[in-house]
């Protein structure tokens, strides 16, 4: 089915949301004779869709393949500028990459990257970031704030609570945030983050926020080194997740998050973030590059730079480092 065709069938089964199409509606939505309309339903569910066909009623969906798409992703999507321009790819070496050549080309600002797999995924300090194809949400968002460079780092917590408000609505699970961009189930990391920045000494051009997000690996599907450290959606529910729906979610609440942060600050970002941080009134050790600190982490500054008070009461701010609760 050409591409256009395709995706007019599929947005107008979006509207009907759940509610039969009659054959006639959708010879007249997508331009065809009655008598193709069932060629263009056959191909649907070769491409794993699942439809429902009653007599005088018509056709309507009734299970969607877990695809992620610009389709999947622009029907139904909610926002007005996260997600408004997509770029996808089955298979890329880093979302990061293509954002940042896009970011310099002039994307505008919403503009995301999507891959179903990356085969150089990475995360913080250059690590790798396993990122198997049909499972996860490999995602690179490019933003434009108008904002000093010291506050960027603020934008690494925001995309959290984003991220975590997504999967609460979404799913029965409570993630919790382990500073600076973790986000854990049950002490193992479902999700990654990272943020980097395009920007001048005294002006950010871009800033691009690449996710990791496990949602229906198996615990098996995950290299044996990892299955005590990371988990999924799938694994702390038993179930399978539409990728695509957790997409749009999370550009949804990244994009009110993002609309509060730029008109009141970070203020009421921090609370939100505060408010799901597991380490918070916890001793930790945190590895920096300079050295190993250890004391209770009472708290994250107005810039999110995490506050640390060591046993003798000095009080230590921490702006990037490992953390490791005792």
């Amino acid at each position: 089915m050409q591409s256009g065709l395709r995706s007019k069938l599929l947005e107008a089964f979006s509207k009907a949301d759940g509610e039969f199409l009659s054959g006639q509606k959708i010879s007249e939505v997508i331009g065809c004779s009655r008598t193709a309309v069932w060629k263009h339903i056959e191909e649907l569910r070769k491409e794993g869709y699942e439809l429902e066909a009653v007599r005088r009623l018509g056709y309507r969906i009734t299970k969607k393949p877990d695809k992620i798409s610009s389709n999947e992703i622009q029907l139904g999507l909610k926002t007005e500028l996260m997600g408004r321009n997509i770029h996808f790819e089955e298979t890329v070496t880093s979302t990061q990459k293509i954002a940042q050549s896009l970011a310099n080309e002039g994307a505008p600002e919403g503009t995301i990257v999507v891959a179903d797999q990356q085969t150089s995924g990475r995360g913080r300090m250059s690590r790798v970031w396993y990122s198997p194809s049909g499972t996860g949400i490999w995602m690179s968002m490019i933003i434009r704030p108008k904002i000093p460079i010291n506050r960027t780092p603020q934008l690494t917590l925001l995309t959290a609570v984003a991220i975590v408000q997504a999967i609460e609505e979404l799913t029965p699970l409570k993630p919790d945030i382990k500073w600076p961009n973790d986000i854990l189930l049950n002490g193992k990391k479902i999700v990654g983050i990272l943020t980097e920045l395009q920007a001048e000494a005294d002006q950010v051009h871009s800033v691009i926020i690449g996710t990791g997000i496990n949602v229906n690996q198996t615990k098996e599907d995950f290299p044996e080194e990892l299955q005590n450290v990371a988990t999924s959606i799938k694994v702390e529910t038993g179930s399978d997740w539409e990728r695509a729906q957790f997409i749009q979610t999370i550009l949804l609440k990244f994009e009110g998050l993002y609309s509060l942060f730029l008109s009141q600050g970070f203020k009421p970002i921090k609370l939100l973030w505060e408010s799901y941080a597991i380490s918070l009134q916890k001793t930790i050790i945190a590895r920096t590059l300079k050295g190993t600190i250890e004391g209770k982490a009472i708290g994250i500054d107005d810039d999110g730079v995490l506050i640390i008070e060591k046993n003798d009461q000095s009080i230590e701010r921490i702006y990037s480092a490992d953390i490791e609760m005792k």
